[in-house]
């Protein structure tokens, strides 16, 4: 009998559960196959499917970065303190589906302008809500940052090689089809089993605990390293807008534009993939250091050497300028800040580094595009000078 009821059990289906590590770098995967089309090809898209200028393009974006900003300074920490983050997801993901069909019909300055504005302002804010979840899984020593975050870059990959065929073969005009067809793909993921502390609504004493910002500025190193990251995530505003239209100016073939820019992410997923390990030991300020350095080579080289060749070469300075930078950010708040505070850390880092400061920086470097393309570049490292001193000046006094 008791042979029978093994051998029903070895022989019913048995179920197979995923891990959170799973689970975070799956829905890390899909988001940025989103990513990598929205990012790189955005601007372009404007301008070669909708027939934008360079310059209408980029105060379309300029403002929609302005939209992000905002939303993930305020919208995205206000829901994250009355719903769960899988409930943020799915609302965000639902609603950038949504706003992303009304592209379809949308055609004058006035209607991509306000859809962009919108598309703006639910979209870019999936990604610090991706990694609020992934701080507090990290925080219950269920995750590993750097492993899950390289399956992004790895979508990311996919996305720019997808992007580059599909153009080849059928135009811009299939970069919006590609992007309603991701999202659908990612509203598809909250069917998935999600980590039951995801699943958890904040309680009334969440909510007392993180209602306000004040308690972020207490810790006397946050602004300073804010500060920092808000220099050296500004600095890559003229190639997340530019770099694709660089490229070709530099009469590069369409698919080879998309494997050029997959150069820097390959980069960044091989970072990623050993940060968790190979700088263990590493405080943030010491990483934000090299990030700047690698930063500032990385334009200066795009400067003086305008071949597509310098341009492949620099790109593997991406896993420090944006690699490096975003990991040490991660640390410091998961080391350094509550639980019920990273949603208002990471909509902050979102809101200023990853928008504001870019916004600022897009206009900037969109009206030296169009004096010159490589000064446009240079222009970038007015941040990343600046964060070395700030560096240099401030790691030991507060110990970060």
């Amino acid at each position: 009998m008791n042979n029978q009821q093994t051998l029903k059990q070895l022989s019913k289906p048995k179920k197979l559960a995923m891990s959170n590590q799973q689970w975070m770098s799956l829905n890390f995967f899909v988001f940025f196959l989103t990513w990598g089309i929205f990012l790189p090809y955005w601007t372009g898209w404007l301008v070669q499917a909708k027939g934008l200028s360079v310059a209408n393009a980029s105060i379309i974006m300029g403002f929609g970065l302005i939209a992000r900003g905002a939303s993930s300074l305020f919208a995205f920490p206000l829901a994250s303190k009355f719903m769960s983050s899988q409930t943020v997801i799915f609302v965000l993901t639902g609603s950038s589906l949504v706003t992303a069909i009304l592209y379809i019909p949308s055609t004058s300055f006035i209607t991509l302008f306000i859809v962009t504005i919108m598309f703006s302002a639910v979209l870019p804010p999936l990604l610090p809500a991706l990694d609020t979840a992934a701080g507090s899984l990290v925080q219950q020593g269920d995750v590993h940052y750097g492993k899950s975050r390289s399956y992004g870059s790895m979508g990311f990959i996919v996305s720019v090689l997808i992007i580059s065929v599909v153009t080849g073969y059928f135009g811009e005009k299939a970069i919006l089809s590609s992007m309603i067809i991701g999202l659908c793909l990612m509203l598809c993921m909250r069917l998935l089993p999600t980590p039951a502390v995801l699943a958890v609504k904040p309680t009334m004493k969440d909510r007392r605990e993180s209602l306000t910002f004040k308690s972020l500025w207490q810790t006397k190193s946050f602004p300073i390293v804010l500060l920092v990251v808000i220099l050296l995530q500004g600095a890559h505003a003229s190639y997340y807008n530019y770099g694709y239209i660089y490229l070709q100016d530099l009469g590069v073939n369409q698919f080879y534009i998309g494997m050029i820019i997959n150069i820097a992410v390959i980069f960044e997923i091989i970072y990623f993939l050993k940060a968790d390990h190979m700088f263990k030991k590493w405080k943030p300020s010491s990483l934000f250091i090299l990030a700047a350095s690698g930063s500032t080579l990385r334009w200066v080289l795009v400067f003086l050497f305008p071949n597509v060749w310098i341009f492949m070469i620099s790109q593997s300075l991406h896993a420090l300028s944006f690699g490096v930078a975003h990991y040490a950010f991660m640390l410091y708040i998961t080391k350094n800040l509550p639980k019920q505070q990273i949603p208002n850390a990471q909509g902050i880092y979102s809101a200023l580094a990853l928008s504001f400061s870019t916004a600022v920086l897009t206009l900037i470097g969109g009206f030296l595009y169009e004096i010159s393309p490589t000064l446009s570049f240079l222009s970038m490292i007015i941040c990343t000078v600046p964060a070395i001193f700030i560096l240099l000046t401030t790691r030991k006094k507060y110990q970060y």
